[in-house]
């Protein structure tokens, strides 16, 4: 029986299946062991064959081959990866510049991750009628202004205004969006907002730390009226990169891939090397300099220790 996982505990996955039920599964202990180095052998968005048994419980015997996935370091297991969804088309990182505040480098990092694994990237600045002081607004004109000049589409919302919940209705329409962000960002209330019937809990703003409490503990999929499906995910502190070929990096930094065919030598790292394009364009302000602090920290993404620590 083909199914499709929606909801992920943790000890068991939810499938339903072609004649729309519902089937708690359970993966068996060898299943773990069959080469997968994630946490979670299993995502929401998975196409999965299930069976199931006599005494009604069932099993995921089988993960269908997935179009792309979005996967970070775990914060527990440095050596080992977490899948947050499989098989979507597009992600919304939902980010804020204000309680808390996102950092350009936690951007950057799924950003990059979304390139590298073929997801297309929408950036959702949401919160913004917190956004009051002139400096306020010349922040989020600098951010808004930094990604949409490298090709990232950028929403502006509000859960407690309503302002542009219009714009993402109409962006989600027959597709399958993985929402993600850190804790805090306002990610539940934004759902609650497209989706009132998921009537998801949302959290309070951490007041001494500035940050947010986690609300969604595991992730699920949720059907959509207007066709198509969105995946909550819980909130994440940081985001550890997986599997980045050295070499590669620089190809998910678009401005900075395009840039590099300039450089004297194909294999420039952008550190160091005489004649490199993305250096001279970085010490022009043609690069920013955050997008190359990012893409330098990506390259140092040997010290297991920094994934113990918020970015």
């Amino acid at each position: 029986m083909e199914g499709l996982v929606i909801r992920n505990t943790g000890s068991s996955y939810f499938v339903v299946t072609e004649t729309n039920d519902i089937v708690e599964c359970k993966i068996k202990g060898n299943f773990r062991l069959k080469g997968i180095r994630t946490t979670n052998p299993v995502a929401v968005g998975d196409k999965v064959r299930i069976k199931i048994n006599a005494d009604s419980s069932a099993y995921i015997t089988e993960i269908h081959p997935r179009k792309n996935y979005i996967i970070r370091r775990a914060s527990n297991l440095s050596k080992e990866s977490h899948i947050l969804a499989a098989n979507l088309d597009q992600v919304f990182l939902i980010v804020t510049l204000a309680q808390p505040f996102t950092s350009t480098t936690f951007i950057d990092r799924f950003l990059a991750t979304c390139e590298a694994y073929g997801v297309p990237a929408v950036l959702v600045i949401n919160k913004v009628d917190l956004i009051t002081t002139p400096e306020d607004i010349e922040l989020l004109d600098l951010v808004t202004n930094l990604y949409t000049s490298i090709g990232y589409p950028v929403v502006h919302t509000s859960a407690q205004t309503g302002h542009g919940i219009d714009q993402l209705n109409a962006m989600l329409e027959n597709k399958i969006t993985l929402l993600s962000g850190n804790s805090g960002v306002g990610k539940s209330s934004l759902i609650n907002d497209i989706l009132p019937d998921a009537n998801l809990r949302t959290g309070e703003i951490s007041h001494t730390h500035h940050t947010g409490m986690h609300t969604t503990t595991f992730s699920e999929m949720f059907a959509l009226p207007q066709k198509g499906y969105i995946i909550d995910t819980p909130g994440v502190k940081g985001f550890g990169t997986i599997d980045f070929e050295r070499t590669e990096v620089g190809h998910y930094f678009p401005e900075i891939f395009k840039t590099s065919h300039e450089c004297r030598y194909n294999n420039c790292t952008h550190t160091h090397e005489p004649g490199c394009a993305v250096l001279e364009a970085v010490e022009n302000c043609l690069i920013s300099q955050s997008r190359y602090a990012s893409y330098l920290s990506i390259l140092d993404d040997n010290d297991p220790e920094k994934y113990r620590k918020p970015f």
